[in-house]
């Protein structure tokens, strides 16, 4: 999942450089060149993408696209590649064919997307379609009141979930990148705001979502469709977050234009008509799902890590490319470019492709918990890991990094990131918020890690996020090397300085936030 700009972060612009953690001139220039024009990125993208894509958590693409990785980087020079398992304790899931059409009044073929681990439709079906509008913001009592009253209505019926509201369309769209407002919002970030607790008694999404499942199963409906709320004809992803196909109905994400077309037809008291054929497979050897992991081995600090991560999982409706496949190509490359021009980090550099991202960041929860466990509770090599550094905001260029730990790091991460000016990016921001969010970096940063979130430039990301647009067309190939060249030598700096990033010591080290960990997918949901 895309991770939001530093908006959220805690902290300050490094606004001074320390030139002992600069990279030389000649090392940059070198970098430069190997990222700028003799890059592997769209190699790398093709393979990702056109022939492993979409790579949904514990499917077969997923752990093919891992197995691909982790021969790739092989064979440009990293050693101990391997596919590291963890226990997602659901089978996999995949879509060998969906089709569906109005069949009356008129016939049109509808624009739409299974949901992830809900049942097909066991051959073409047919059915009446009604709309119901369950309350938003509700409690558990009095949505289920509400379904109660439609109990009949439902019974036998293709479903409608909630009222129809055409997607306004901008036909004078901003200049996608947005630089004044990014740069204004990274030199000033606003403090950040305490997040509300939910009203007493009121369910989350994830609970109202599940609980209007379950009435659907048990009442007798047909199908349940989904209004993708998209402008264009796009498509969102949705999935049945219980991974259970037994509580979730056969469930549709139809295109805006169409699901409000149906309602129209039905304001106007005609009966629509509608046909699905949907094939769903399960793949019980998802339950164990895998991580890949790579490394260019270190010298005399070979024992300490400097990490590069990104996730591998994507969604189904298209090839994952921005989200984030990119970010794998981008810190693959980074490895392959350390290794092109010949620098010997002092520390071990490893390459981690994450799983499980798009469901609560699972592959590296697992990871974490296995390897380096928290401040409170450390294991041996928690003490090793100099930093983490994540990409999971598209293909646009690097603009600055947000960085978890003492206000100095913010200066370390900054004066490495100085060379780059001249390509847009304008330094490093600290933070202490420990917090599991919406990419891998922050499960580091609540496990007590440094991690390092590189922050990009938005671009046209939101077309194409969680989409059937995230395809490779939407990459920006020379960002992307601008984004290479930043990771490599980012990493390189921290893997060959003499000292590691700070730590908050004990007294100082910020209070977790939010619930604990859990490496049981049905215990937590979505973010």
């Amino acid at each position: 999942m895309r991770r939001r700009d530093l908006i959220g972060a805690v902290g300050f612009l490094s606004s001074s450089f320390r030139a002992t953690a600069a990279p030389a001139a000649d090392i940059d220039q070198r970098i430069r060149r190997e990222a700028m024009d003799r890059s592997d990125i769209l190699r790398t993208m093709h393979y990702l993408c056109d022939v492993h894509g979409p790579r949904l958590t514990a499917s077969p693409n997923a752990k093919a696209a891992g197995e691909w990785a982790m021969k790739w980087m092989t064979a440009w020079g990293m050693t101990n590649a391997h596919l590291e398992p963890w226990d997602f304790g659901y089978p996999g899931w995949t879509n060998a064919r969906a089709v569906g059409f109005i069949v009356s009044p008129v016939r049109q073929q509808l624009y739409f997307g299974a949901a992830a681990w809900t049942p097909g439709t066991a051959g073409p079906v047919q059915g009446e379609v009604v709309l119901i509008d369950p309350p938003l913001e509700t409690t558990h009592d009095a949505l289920s009141h509400y379904l109660a009253s439609v109990r009949l209505v439902v019974k036998g019926k293709m479903v409608m979930v909630g009222a129809a509201a055409p997607v306004a369309i901008d036909f004078d769209p901003p200049a996608s990148r947005l630089d004044d407002q990014y740069l204004t919002q990274v030199l000033h970030p606003p403090p950040r705001t305490p997040e509300l607790p939910a009203s007493p008694g009121r369910l989350s999404g994830l609970a109202r979502n599940q609980l209007i499942d379950r009435f659907l199963v048990d009442a007798g409906a047909r199908l349940r469709i989904k209004d993708s709320q998209r402008p264009y004809g796009e498509l969102q992803a949705f999935a049945n977050y219980t991974y259970d196909l037994a509580k979730a109905p056969t469930t549709v994400g139809l295109r805006n234009e169409d699901y409000c077309r149906i309602a129209r037809l039905l304001a106007d008291g005609k009966p629509v008509l509608l046909e699905f054929d949907i094939q769903n497979r399960l793949h019980p050897e998802g339950r164990v799902a895998y991580n890949v992991v790579a490394e260019i081995s270190g010298s005399d600090k070979a024992d300490e890590v400097v990490m590069l991560g990104a996730h591998l999982d994507s969604w189904h409706l298209a090839t994952g490319a921005t989200d984030n496949a990119i970010g794998c190509a981008i810190m693959m490359e980074a490895a392959r470019i350390l290794l092109a021009v010949g620098l010997k980090p002092r520390r071990t550099v490893r390459v981690a492709l994450w799983t499980g991202e798009e469901q609560f960041c699972y592959g590296s929860q697992a990871y974490v918990a296995q390897h380096f466990g928290t401040a409170e509770a450390p294991k041996p090599e928690f003490a090793k890991l100099n930093a983490y550094l994540n990409i999971d905001d598209g293909t646009g260029r690097v603009r600055a990094a947000s960085v978890f730990g003492p206000t100095a790091n913010a200066d370390v991460v900054g004066a490495a990131l100085k060379s780059f000016a001249d390509l847009g990016v304008v330094g490093a921001v600290a933070h202490g918020v420990r917090r599991i969010r919406s990419t891998d970096s922050t499960v580091f940063s609540r496990a007590g890690l440094p991690a390092v979130g590189l922050s990009q430039d938005p671009t046209d990301n939101a077309s194409a996020w969680h989409s059937n647009l995230d395809t490779f067309e939407r990459i920006l190939e020379t960002d992307a090397k601008q984004a290479a060249a930043v990771a490599a030598t980012l990493a390189f700096v921290l893997a060959s300085s003499d000292e590691r990033l700070a730590r908050f010591p004990p007294s100082q080290m910020p209070a977790p936030e939010g619930p604990e960990p859990s490496l049981h997918p049905a215990t937590t949901g979505p973010r």
